[in-house]
């Protein structure tokens, strides 16, 4: 049985990848900061699912070293996905205003502790020739007013994603850019705004499972260059597929703005 630890599961896109994976037959072990919301997302999966859920915050050391602790007592992992984030300060700020601890703590959670959990976790993936999925943004690569904290910190851990492939080439590492969605953090970002024009997560997550079951070279792909549709059928072992990292032929495309296009968010 496969294993996969998502962070920030209790809500939008998290939620939906982990109801998907227990559909699959997926072990899983699940994060997120708010301890009756995780506990109700967990008791909503498909009966019979293994779910080890853990609230804590990716900021906090001790949380992800108990998040690794529970996956030491288990075969493996085959996939790791960093989907927790935060936007830092709301109504978003210009550069020129933002808080420097507003800042630093938007760091902490979208940048160190993903990266913090990726140290712990290496040997686990390993064993499992696994996957790491980091939720990136179209604003990790624009130039969007006002997004330049989270952008940047999006951006960061894109760059730690290419680092890590170059590093750790037998595992896959993917930066994954799921576009628009209709999540909560969406509407943080817009309040009062209508958004309902903005697909649902789990329109989206089939096509993060195309790109996983795919296996291609590690790097930055967008869920628009996936195929939507039901969730294709799993390979029959995630660990099968020969992991790649050549970064001369990764997929890290820079499309331009276009003039309607909002900048799109990971999720929690």
């Amino acid at each position: 049985m496969p294993v996969a630890l998502i962070t920030g599961a209790s809500a939008g896109f998290g939620r939906s990848l982990a109801t998907e994976l227990a559909h699959r037959g997926w072990q899983l072990v699940l994060d997120a900061r708010h301890a009756e919301r995780l506990t109700e997302a967990a008791n909503s999966l498909p009966a019979g699912a293994l779910v080890h859920a853990m609230p804590g915050d990716v900021a906090d050391p001790a949380h992800r070293a108990e998040l690794a602790r529970i996956v030491a007592e288990l075969p493996g992992l085959d996939l790791l996905v960093n989907n927790a984030s935060t936007l830092g300060q709301t109504p978003l700020p210009s550069l020129a205003e933002a808080g420097l601890a507003e800042l630093a703590r938007t760091y902490q959670v979208n940048v160190l502790g993903p990266l913090g959990l990726i140290q712990l976790l290496l040997p686990a993936l390993s064993r499992s020739a696994g996957a790491v999925v980091n939720i990136s943004s179209d604003a990790a690569v624009a130039d969007y007013p006002g997004w330049g904290a989270y952008g940047s910190s999006k951006a960061a851990l894109d760059q730690l994603t290419r680092t890590l492939a170059a590093e750790c080439p037998q595992l896959r590492w993917y930066a994954f850019d799921p576009g628009d969605m209709r999540t909560e953090m969406h509407q943080a970002a817009f309040p009062g705004e209508d958004i309902s024009d903005r697909p649902e997560p789990d329109t989206v997550v089939p096509r993060l499972l195309r790109l996983l079951d795919a296996a291609p070279a590690s790097g930055r792909y967008l869920a628009t260059e996936f195929e939507a549709g039901p969730s294709p059928e799993p390979i029959a072992d995630p660990s099968s597929a020969e992991p790649t990292a050549d970064s001369s032929s990764t997929a890290d495309p820079s499309p331009e703005r276009p003039a309607e296009r909002q900048p799109t968010q990971s999720v929690r």
